[in-house]
């Protein structure tokens, strides 16, 4: 006998593929950075010491005599060891609802409960590769005078090519990277743009529905998003900055309470990497 609508193995099946569907168009800052997987409950991992190489004197790179021995330089790196995080929401829908109600039911509670998975793993990422807005080792520099709010005061371009500038100097081409940024702070770009420069608006990208991006300016692509941390705003090479290790990818489980409910549980299982500091820039203080 074919299985009804109401029966696990079917609803499991759809869920499961509907969340991940989810998943993919919802999901901005992780689809940028580098993803791979481990199996591991605790991951070593090394990150780059943030520095030119340079020998000590009496030793020198420059000028050396004919025949003389090059001088030996060492890169370092620092070995860091992380353990898994877990992310985690769940929704109960009654078995009235199951046989009375449309798929709508299931689709909503999945959508919310995606979003709210998707929503702290991005968060996890900005929060990673911006250090927590609080820089040691990446790059950054606060905002132009008065911030990006102050069209007599700010200048967001000049903020942005300074964060080119910096990864040009630390041997990062700048060009084809992403400007990351809340809807505040794109607003005050736009108005900077249009208002102080007279610019027309700059051209805006097709890809905005699977990747967040909304415009290409000074060969970068400006990425807007409100998991982006207020009064700062995120530049440089996501894929080689920042690794998200994933144990487990957004997946969803049903638990069945006969005669009474079914619980759709949605989770994911990662941590994060900053292997590459200096492929990233952070520009602070960009709210007056």
């Amino acid at each position: 006998m074919a299985d009804t609508v109401e029966k696990q193995d079917i609803r499991g099946l759809d869920i499961d593929k509907a969340v991940k569907g989810f998943a993919l168009i919802n999901y901005v800052f992780k689809n940028m950075v580098n993803v791979s997987t481990t199996s591991a409950d605790t991951v070593r991992w090394y990150q780059e010491t943030a520095a030119d190489l340079t020998a000590t004197a009496p030793m020198t790179v420059a000028n050396k005599a004919i025949l003389a021995l090059p001088v030996n330089l060492e890169e370092s790196w620092t070995r860091n060891t992380s353990t898994i995080q877990e992310y985690m929401a769940e929704g109960t829908i009654s078995e009235m609802d199951i046989k009375s109600s449309d798929i709508d039911v299931f689709s909503r509670t999945l959508l919310r409960l995606t979003r709210a998975v998707i929503k702290q793993v991005d968060t996890k990422i900005y929060n990673a590769i911006s250090e927590d807005q609080s820089p040691v080792n990446i790059g950054t520099a606060a905002a132009t005078g008065t911030g990006w709010d102050d069209v007599s005061g700010g200048n967001p371009i000049l903020d942005i090519m300074a964060g080119q500038q910096n990864m040009a100097e630390n041997g990062y081409d700048a060009l084809g990277g992403a400007v990351w940024m809340n809807p505040k702070n794109h607003k005050d770009l736009m108005n900077y743009l249009i208002t102080v420069k007279g610019s027309s608006i700059p051209q805006f990208s097709t890809e905005k529905v699977k990747s967040g991006v909304v415009m290409n300016l000074l060969g970068m692509r400006v990425v807007v998003n409100p998991n982006v941390v207020a009064d700062s705003v995120w530049l440089g090479h996501p894929a080689q900055a920042l690794t998200w290790k994933s144990h487990t990818g957004t997946t969803a489980h049903i638990i069945p309470n006969p005669g009474l409910n079914k619980k759709i549980r949605v989770l994911e299982r990662g941590i994060d990497q900053l292997t590459d500091p200096l492929a990233s820039y952070l520009i602070t203080d960009t709210d007056t």
